[in-house]
């Protein structure tokens, strides 16, 4: 048996742009991307703290260290600039391994940095 399980989650991270204008996607700084554990072109879900939308898109990486979360394409029109997301994956995997899997989750602060 398999079943799906957190994989990663970048706990109340700010959106710092929402561009419609733009294929879809999320943004991410890629040092967020990397400490979640999150790699370009993974499927996320997108959770909105401040409205309490959600949706699924993929991850594109943007600069190291400038802190940017940005929701693109149809996704800008479900946050707004300063609300506070949680962006999770899952990975399928197989029941007895799921038991002892830990998902890398970080906590940034209000200017999406690590602390």
């Amino acid at each position: 048996m398999t079943i799906e399980v957190l994989k990663s989650k970048i706990h109340r991270a700010t959106v710092t742009e929402a561009n419609l204008n733009y294929i879809g996607s999320i943004t991410i700084d890629e040092e967020l991307m990397d400490a979640a554990n999150l790699i370009e072109n993974e499927k996320v879900s997108i959770y909105d703290i401040t409205n309490g939308s959600r949706l699924d898109t993929y991850v594109i990486k943007g600069k190291r260290h400038s802190g940017v979360i940005c929701l693109n394409g149809a996704a800008a029109r479900k946050v707004a600039v300063d609300d506070l997301i949680i962006i999770v994956s899952y990975a399928v995997m197989d029941f007895e391994e799921a038991k002892s899997f830990k998902p890398h989750i970080i906590f940034p602060d209000r200017n999406n940095f690590l602390k």
